[in-house]
């Protein structure tokens, strides 16, 4: 049965660096739908725009995922509200085997771990102050919550035994 990882919380949280190591981690037949992959690279939108042409199609690579991948990794900040048709279908898709993870860090840890990326000159403090949503958990999955104590390697082999531990 298809298993389905979601990583969500505010930019500069660490979601993309763990999604990239589960995808290793968990080796071939693992997908990774990167939220700022589609809405950015492949759709080229942003703002509310971003939101509307994104939801379709991350809603097919739910699907897709499902019928064709063992591991789904679905990362990205996806506030509650905006992607709540994605996160219902994840539901409808999945069904006991999703495992959701939320960052809730203080807004000055993401700032420094956005520091380190080298994507930091793409968007400003500013901007993240803009885009902060506080604790914005999903009203209809359980999500694990992520610290700021745990390491990227915590985090990732935190994940990967819930995983495995459910085969």
């Amino acid at each position: 049965m298809s298993k389905l990882i979601i990583l969500r919380g505010n930019s500069g949280s660490g979601k993309t660096s763990a999604g990239i190591a589960l995808q290793k981690k968990f080796g071939p037949n693992t997908m990774l739908i990167s939220h700022d992959m589609i809405r950015l690279q492949v759709l080229h939108v942003w703002s509310r725009e971003g939101v509307e042409k994104s939801l379709p199609l991350m809603i097919e690579l739910l699907k897709y995922g499902r019928r064709h991948s063992t591991v789904s990794i679905l990362e990205g900040i996806l506030p509650a509200k905006d992607y709540a048709p994605l996160f219902h279908t994840a539901v409808e898709e999945y069904g006991p085997n999703i495992f959701a993870y939320y960052y809730d860090l203080p807004f000055e840890e993401t700032l420094r771990r956005h520091s380190a990326k080298p994507n930091r000159n793409d968007f400003s403090e500013a901007e993240m102050r803009r885009w902060w949503q506080e604790k914005d958990y999903l009203p209809m999955i359980a999500e694990t919550i992520l610290t700021q104590e745990q390491s990227l390697d915590q985090t990732v082999e935190q994940i990967y035994k819930a995983i495995a531990e459910n085969d």
